[in-house]
């Protein structure tokens, strides 16, 4: 399924559209069961996800393509993608844009860094010159048409916080890249509520707001009401696994079984709790697990499409039973 149009969709909307970052499809998972109307694929969390290194330009084109394919397919609302700074010149940009719009992925954004590049709210950032930055552009927005494909591209902007940046700089960068084709203007890093007044006013396009790092934790409302269409939280999902995952294993390192069983009680009587559950398994936290992994799913799957006597498996076996 493609999803750019129905990304188009939300972005025509009245109303904001919030999109929290999730770094892999457990994480897309999760943010799908909540209810969210379409996600972000937060480049910084997949590279901790599938390198453990941060987000200094080390995840490659392929790594990050795979990524966004494995999002997509498991959630089902748009994804937005991080496609860096197109993973090299105009010619790169073509591959970029065509591999990840064989994805179906909502939409990507591509950014005007040098490379390597890194988190866009982590001193040291360059920028390329706007003439090879619309470049990219124009390649990413013909490429993109060519392949009769409704995944939006977002042009990201650096130049705020670049080494000698301004926010004149960025804006004038952001509309240039608007020109040349990108459908949704994406000005990182202003560092005060002035600022992002600022570029909800100069910049002629929809905009994307990052509420992460440097910039100001302004409400949905109040970018809403500012003109801004898209707001992404990049951190959300990959913050709140690390927070997790570390409280439950310094559970299990403090207190052995006592302390896993507690998280595990926690996951079992809190975590689904005002959620969806669509099948009955065993109300424990294992059997909670295995709902949200989907096994109820693979068992409805076989016993509609393989042999009866395959049923047979299931007596007499030991397990959480994903039959019910």
């Amino acid at each position: 399924m493609q999803y750019g149009k129905q990304f188009q969709q939300l972005v025509a909307r009245e109303e904001i559209l919030v999109c929290p970052g999730v770094h892999d499809p457990l994480t897309a998972r999760a943010a799908d069961m909540v209810g969210f109307d379409a996600l972000y694929m937060t480049g910084f969390g997949t590279s901790l996800a599938k390198t453990g290194l941060p987000d200094a330009g080390l995840v490659t084109m392929t790594e990050m393509v795979e990524n966004g394919h494995n999002i997509q397919n498991t959630a089902s609302v748009p994804v937005v993608c991080d496609a860096d700074n197109g993973y090299g010149n105009a010619t790169n940009v073509v591959r970029t844009v065509r591999e990840y719009a064989h994805t179906g992925v909502g939409a990507i954004h591509i950014e005007d860094q040098t490379a390597p590049k890194r988190c866009g709210h982590a001193s040291g950032r360059e920028v390329i010159s706007v003439e090879e930055a619309t470049g990219k552009y124009r390649a990413a927005a013909d490429e993109r048409d060519r392949l009769d494909s409704d995944m939006q591209i977002i042009g990201r902007t650096d130049a705020r916080g670049a080494h000698d940046g301004s926010l004149d700089d960025a804006i004038e960068r952001a509309n240039a890249y608007v020109d040349a084709g990108a459908d949704i203007a994406f000005v990182e890093g202003p560092t005060d509520a002035e600022e992002v007044e600022r570029v909800a006013e100069e910049v002629d396009a929809p905009l994307l707001y990052n509420c992460v790092g440097i910039s100001p934790r302004l409400e949905p409302t109040e970018l809403e009401e500012l003109g801004y269409d898209i707001v992404i939280y990049p951190t959300a999902a990959p913050m709140a696994a690390i927070h997790s995952s570390l409280t439950h294993l310094k559970a299990l390192d403090e207190a052995g079984r006592d302390g896993i069983s507690e998280a595990q009680r926690a996951f079992e009587d809190e975590t689904f709790a005002d959620l969806p559950i669509e099948s009955d398994l065993e109300e424990t936290a294992m059997g909670r697990f295995f709902e949200f992994a989907g096994f109820p799913e693979i068992y409805r799957q076989e016993d509609r499409y393989l042999p009866e006597e395959e049923a047979d498996k299931y007596e007499n076996s030991e397990g959480v039973d994903i039959t019910e």
